[in-house]
């Protein structure tokens, strides 16, 4: 591959997502990485091979090159390559997935509609809330309460029920009459002196129920929440706290929406996070993992008692009014299949509790006494660093010093792609769940080497720290 051709092609004519527009555009940042191979956990960039410990954006949990899932959708396409799933059109490949889903899926399903994304499929959410209480008749039962640091996306919807400021910055986001915000449940920072995780979670519950309050809750209409917030820092939740937060939605007739587009499929170590947690949602919103990232699709599940609700209005409701071109692609569906029966097959559910509790294992021996670590967390094959200034203080570094950026690049010169989480200097990990306890050797070794480089980097550039 010619990257010194194609490179400057792509700087001028891609927009990137997530990108620095002019620094990219102007070659400031270098040329494109270019990537052009995948196996297993690993990925060729510019004909380096890497480990990717964040599985693409969370999402290639069967792992790279898959012969199965090529294969399925490759004979798929030989056969039928698109058709659409308006008026009741369907494909045997979509049957099979949705009767799969419902199966599987915590709680009282009985429906799925597909998209693209998780993004999308939040969208869609927020719309069969007003639809659904609507049908219902009130009318005013519309605001969507979501969390700080809670990620559902980037579309207008979706990305107001995002709760980290710079993804609205300029783009008149977020919907304020329309999307409410409650708080964070990071205990780490969040908490008070001497209050327990189980204290702090009924205060989180306190502050949902006194907004609820606040705003009537004849105006309130769900409330959406990852079962661990994943961009937001890879934040498993405090003792106590899906009990309490449930306990108040269902006092108030308030819907949930299970936010599972990382965690469904095995991700922390069961098929669902809903079971992990004892969650029993109303809707649930799955992406990512559903194909491994093989083809895009993002499904929303809907449960018994909306879809009765739907159900019952549509003599009067007429036809249901959503949906796009490509709901329910046959290529996508067939991906998804295959690559849920590798996750069946392989047991990768499993593989994610076993091998992630050995990387949560690991990660603690590795840096339980480091001076710059506050906070290791995680849960399966989801893991966090949260770098400070004074561990003892609880003191955060300057934001000028970037140090989960100066970490992440500290790793990827070493051959791992580790992200730097864009809330505060945290360093996360999401490695496909193929991943052996070898794999997470190999992973802590570079994060401990790299993270030497980085102290060294912040004593040369002026930084303080706590390193002796």
């Amino acid at each position: 591959m010619k990257t010194d051709i194609l490179g400057p092609i792509d700087r001028a004519t891609t927009l990137h997502p997530f990108t620095p527009l002019s620094d990219f555009a102007d070659g400031r940042l270098g040329e494109p990485r270019f990537v052009t191979g995948g196996r297993g956990i690993r990925v060729q960039v510019n004909g380096q091979e890497i480990i990717d410990g964040f599985g693409g954006l969370y999402c290639v949990n069967v792992g790279y090159g898959r012969p199965e899932v090529a294969d399925a959708i490759a004979r798929q396409a030989h056969t039928l390559a698109y058709y659409h799933t308006y008026a009741g059109h369907t494909t045997e490949p979509l049957v099979h997935l949705s009767e799969r889903l419902v199966a599987a899926a915590p709680g009282r399903m009985s429906k799925v509609f597909y998209g693209l994304s998780g993004s999308d499929a939040n969208e869609t959410q927020a719309k069969l809330v007003w639809y659904y209480n609507n049908l219902r008749d009130k009318p005013k039962k519309k605001k969507i309460i979501a969390r700080e640091r809670g990620y559902h996306g980037c579309t207008v919807i979706s990305g107001s029920m995002t709760g980290m400021s710079f993804y609205h910055d300029l783009m008149d986001l977020p919907l304020r009459d329309i999307i409410l915000r409650t708080g964070v449940p990071h205990h780490y920072w969040g908490a008070t002196p001497g209050e327990s995780e189980q204290e702090f979670s009924q205060r989180r519950a306190r502050e949902l129920e006194e907004l609820i309050v606040r705003e009537g809750p004849e105006t309130v209409g769900a409330f959406i929440a990852e079962p661990v917030l994943g961009t937001g820092g890879i934040i498993p939740p405090p003792a106590g706290y899906w009990p309490a937060i449930q306990a108040v939605l269902r006092r108030y007739d308030v819907l949930l929406i299970l936010d599972e587009v990382i965690t469904a499929f095995g991700r922390i170590g069961s098929p669902f996070g809903a079971f992990r947690y004892d969650i029993v949602p109303d809707l649930i919103t799955v992406a990512k993992g559903l194909t491994s990232a093989y083809v895009p699709m993002s499904a929303v599940l809907i449960g018994e008692s909306v879809w009765e609700v739907m159900k019952a209005g549509s003599s009067r409701a007429g036809a249901f009014s959503h949906g796009y071109t490509y709901s329910g692609h046959p290529l996508a569906a067939a991906a998804a299949n295959a690559a849920l029966d590798i996750v069946d097959k392989e047991h990768l559910s499993d593989n994610a509790a076993n091998v992630g509790a050995y990387l949560q294992e690991r990660l603690r021996r590795a840096f339980s006494a480091h001076p710059l670590v506050g906070e290791i967390r995680g849960i399966g094959l989801l893991a966090a660093l949260e770098l400070v200034a004074d561990r003892a203080a609880k003191k955060r570094f300057e934001p000028a010093a970037k140090v989960g950026a100066r970490l992440s690049q500290a790793c990827l010169k070493r051959g791992l792609i580790a992200r730097a989480m864009p809330h505060g200097d945290i360093l996360g990990l999401a490695p496909p769940l193929i991943a052996r306890a070898s794999d997470v050797d190999e992973i802590v070794d570079i994060i401990e080497l790299s993270m030497k480089d980085v102290v060294e980097q912040l004593a040369k550039d002026g930084f303080n720290t706590r390193d002796g």
